[in-house]
């Protein structure tokens, strides 16, 4: 019995223990599903919220590239009369295409046809030759980038485009760059610009200071083919610098590489400027004749001032920029005559020309060994002029003979009647209108009685210094 008591309360411990235990591998499993589950949720929920950011992003994009073009084809708000901001017509914008040959066609839509019609009208033989021309133009300010946009429209084939600075709101008086380049490279400003107005033009931006040793190494090889150092592969380098420095530069890289190159400039006070053509050997090179501050010994840097500006006149930039180029079309397409040195004088309306000859005594020794070498190329040219300039004096001969205008040039005839007597002159033998008379007789028929109405008393007697005295008596009144 007492084992059966033993065993009685001990049974309901035993089943309680039986039931407890599921109990707990159930709540395990549950902990470890619902962690299972946590950590899923949490996995997708990355994952949708990583894939709902690329959606914001995606839409973003699209909306600012809607907005970009709903900006370009919005109508332009233009005044009216009453001051009312109105919507113009002329608004959408217009992507200026590549054009594979140029085309002397006569259409709306061809930006070469008015280029093309100096060869049909004789001026240049080929135009299309341009495009086979490559420039490299240093200084993208005031003057060079008006250059730069010209020989863009004129269709260069390669434009190369050095300067170190960035634009300013202070470059605003210029031509060429707008307010919303402010702080952008002047070389990625002008070729951000370029490319949209003729897409055929091959860029090259060089955001650099050629003055440093090391840009002028990097200045020497981005002109020269494969970077060698040696040979050029640009027809021709414009100087449109504002400083001694960099154009002595530009000197020496073009002497060492035998390159042709023109210089240009502004005065300080902008009313004046120059364009100046350098072929080493044959012409003067910069320092063949130094300007007159460098030749007098005074440092250049030194006559800059704190808060003070040179002057800076569009016109004045835009007329020398105008020379610059024309005389480049000149050179790269063989019309014309290339001018050697043009100065212009806003004052006077000035232009000086002259040629300058190189310096036998020039402090650049690569300089006088060119001048060795292309010796006999000045002579032939001194000779061409000479002859030129003979040929030019028979031609200034007669001046009536037949041309297909029939305009001649014939000697006056006295009119009938002239010299008569009286005092009357030869021109007074012409008739004259009515109301018209001429005011003095002929000088060799006034009669005695004019002269003693018109003689002026002296006396024999006074001498200089009596004269000379009363003369100083009438000033002194």
């Amino acid at each position: 019995m007492s084992g059966e008591g033993e065993e009685g309360p001990s049974s309901p411990g035993k089943e309680q223990q039986d039931v407890t235990h599921p109990m707990k591998a159930f709540s395990s499993e549950l902990s470890k599903l619902q962690s299972q589950v946590q950590a899923l949720q949490s996995t997708k929920l990355q994952e949708q919220v990583s894939k709902l950011r690329e959606s914001v992003k995606s839409i973003n994009e699209r909306v600012q590239a809607a907005a970009e073009d709903l900006r370009k084809d919005a109508p332009v708000s233009v005044a009216d009369s009453k001051g009312v901001a109105t919507a113009s017509k002329y608004s959408r914008a217009v992507k200026r295409e590549k054009i594979a040959k140029m085309s002397a066609e006569v259409k709306d839509d061809n930006p070469y046809s008015r280029l093309m019609a100096l060869q049909r009208m004789g001026i240049v033989k080929d135009y299309e030759k341009i495009r086979d021309k490559t420039v490299a133009v240093v200084g993208i300010g005031g003057v060079g980038s008006v250059a730069c946009e010209m020989l863009t429209r004129c269709g260069v084939g390669g434009l190369l485009m050095y300067d170190y600075d960035t634009v300013e709101l202070a470059n605003m008086n210029r031509l060429f760059f707008r307010p919303e380049h402010a702080g952008m490279t002047k070389t990625d400003a002008a070729v951000k610009t370029l490319r949209e107005i003729n897409p055929d033009v091959n860029f090259e931006s060089y955001h650099m200071n050629i003055t440093t040793v090391d840009g002028f190494e990097k200045f020497v090889a981005s002109i020269t083919r494969d970077g060698d150092g040696k040979t050029p592969r640009v027809d021709l380098v414009l100087s449109c610098v504002d400083n001694y420095e960099a154009r002595m530069v530009i000197n020496q890289a073009c002497l060492e590489l035998e390159q042709t190159w023109m210089e240009s400039g502004v005065s300080e006070d902008a009313v004046s400027g120059h364009i100046q053509m350098i072929e080493p050997g044959v012409t003067a090179c910069f320092e063949c004749v130094p300007p007159l501050v460098v030749a007098s010994g005074i440092d250049e840097k030194t006559l800059k001032r704190e808060g003070v500006c040179a002057a800076s006149l569009p016109t004045t930039m835009g007329m020398v920029a105008g020379f610059l180029v024309q005389n480049t079309l000149k050179y790269l397409l063989n019309f014309g005559e290339v001018s050697m040195y043009l100065g212009y004088n806003a004052m006077k309306d000035f232009f000086p020309t002259m040629d300058i000859q190189p310096n036998p005594g020039c402090t650049n020794a690569a300089c006088c060994k060119l001048q060795t070498k292309y010796a006999g190329e000045r002579d032939r040219r001194k000779k061409a002029k000479e002859a030129k300039d003979v040929e030019v004096e028979e031609d200034a001969g007669a001046l009536h003979e037949d041309n297909e205008w029939s305009i001649s040039v014939v000697e006056e005839e006295a009119p009938a009647g002239a010299g008569g007597q009286g005092g009357e002159s030869e021109a007074q033998g012409a008739e004259l209108d009515e109301g018209i008379e001429f005011s003095m007789p002929k000088a060799d028929a006034i009669d005695e009685k004019t002269l003693e109405e018109n003689a002026v008393e002296t006396n024999d007697d006074d001498d200089v210094d009596d004269l000379r005295a009363q003369l100083e008596a009438l000033n002194s009144k």
